[in-house]
């Protein structure tokens, strides 16, 4: 694949770091090296001599001083070698990636750490997508997707979808504008991208099926687009066995994944990554390198040696306690939906992620009802719009959070919007 055709101007300019280069030269060396040339600092001088974490399973997660050294010290802008290695094992167990087998150039398989999988859809967006391009993503989807694109100036496109996700016919009917034949023309306004968060859909809770990813696969070979796989919610699917992923079906090197371990293991520690082909996630550890220079050693060292000691088996065990926790939670949400709302109310039971999208029957708008009226009611959710292209159309649409409530907050919580609802229709 050409993928210098997908890149931005300021992608396509972006250079490796001198700096950097010789900071991760340095830490590939012998200790028998003097080196004159990074700028780090000593850490001698800093504060912190060892920690000592305890996890709720009684393991400790032991830094020494000499790890703690490291900890604190200035990182490749990849990510930390024993991190990404135990991870590209893991993406090889899990997706059996096609291009895994793949030259570097051919556009093999790579990966990089990311503060958060946000991090790395920002750094892939501005590596993609510039003023005037057209991209297709199916809405309603992530405010931080809007977020990220919108100040691009590029022309949002919504696929339709349901609570299957995209629908194949509807995308290649949006595809139709163009000749597949011409997409690589100079002038050609064919859209390059397509971004999609194919389970657990936040805010829907849409889950693709395999025949729907694979026709979609299928029209994006045939228009030459990138499919930008945002999957934070991958490892929180309620059914075995877990749908494949694009990265899974990637025969040409299309696909960039971004995955997450907020869900699973922390949202504070911030570790993402972006999983792609070589020569597109090469550009993004460029913008690594001037931007946050890396995502934060310590962090990164500490959820690396909780998964070496866990190993693919334990951490695959810790993921299902994980789901049915929230299983358990959604399970609570219908339930109350059912006892509360069933007449007030449609929606789709979600098959993986935190949410519930709901429409609220005789509400043409819920901006109001949920910002103003909801918040005297002391219950809160998001309103639809939030999740829309244009969040100033009227939405019927909500979304409600089962991650955090307690089931007793969340019926007492439906119990009091079917009040609003009843008072609002």
């Amino acid at each position: 694949m050409n993928y210098a055709r997908y890149l931005t101007a300021v992608s396509a300019a972006r250079k490796p770091s001198p700096i950097r280069m010789m900071t991760e030269l340095q830490q590939r060396s012998p200790p028998s090296l003097i080196s004159l040339a990074g700028g780090a600092p000593n850490p001698n001088t800093f504060p912190f001599q060892s920690a000592s974490i305890l996890t709720k399973s009684g393991q400790r997660i032991e830094f020494d001083e000499a790890v703690m050294k490291r900890a604190l010290q200035y990182s490749a802008s990849s990510g930390i070698p024993e991190l990404l290695t135990w991870m590209k094992n893991l993406q090889k167990s899990l997706h059996s990636p096609p291009t895994a087998a793949y030259r570097p150039e051919e556009g093999g398989m790579d990966m990089c750490v990311t503060t958060g999988s946000q991090e790395g859809l920002c750094m892939v967006f501005d590596m993609l997508v510039g003023p005037g391009d057209n991209v297709l993503l199916d809405t309603p989807t992530y405010a931080g997707t809007l977020a990220a694109l919108q100040p691009l100036g590029c022309n949002l496109i919504n696929i339709p979808s349901d609570q299957h996700g995209i629908i194949p016919a509807a995308l290649k009917e949006i595809l139709s504008r163009w000749d597949p034949a011409e997409v690589h023309k100079p002038g050609s306004t064919a859209p390059r991208v397509l971004y999609t968060i194919p389970n657990g859909g936040n805010p829907t809770g849409a889950s693709m099926t395999t025949e729907r990813k694979r026709e979609v696969y299928q029209l994006a070979r045939e228009y030459d687009m990138l499919i930008i796989e945002d999957d934070p919610y991958y490892f929180l699917q309620f059914d075995k066995p877990w749908a494949p992923t694009f990265l899974s079906m990637d025969v040409d090197g299309r696909i960039l994944r971004t995955d997450s371990f907020s869900k699973i293991l922390s949202s504070g520690l911030r570790i993402g990554f972006v999983t792609g082909p070589k020569p597109l996630v090469d550009r993004v550890v460029l913008h690594i390198q001037a931007s946050t220079m890396h995502t934060s050693t310590f962090t990164q060292l500490m959820v690396s040696q909780l998964l070496h000691s866990w190993g693919q088996d334990g951490f695959l065990q810790h993921v299902d306690g994980v789901v049915e926790f929230y299983r358990t939670q959604r399970d609570a949400m219908i339930r109350s939906a059912e006892k509360w709302l069933k007449d007030l109310a449609e929606w789709h039971a979600p098959s993986a992620g935190m949410f519930l999208w709901m429409r609220l029957k005789g509400v043409a708008d819920t901006q109001q009802l949920i910002m103003e009226k909801a918040v005297e009611k002391e219950v809160l959710l998001v309103p639809g719009g939030a999740f829309m292209i244009d969040s100033s159309e009227r939405c019927p649409y909500v979304r409600a959070a089962f991650s955090q409530a307690t089931p007793e907050q969340i019926d007492e919580a439906f119990r009091r919007l079917s009040i609003l609802i009843k008072e609002a229709s």
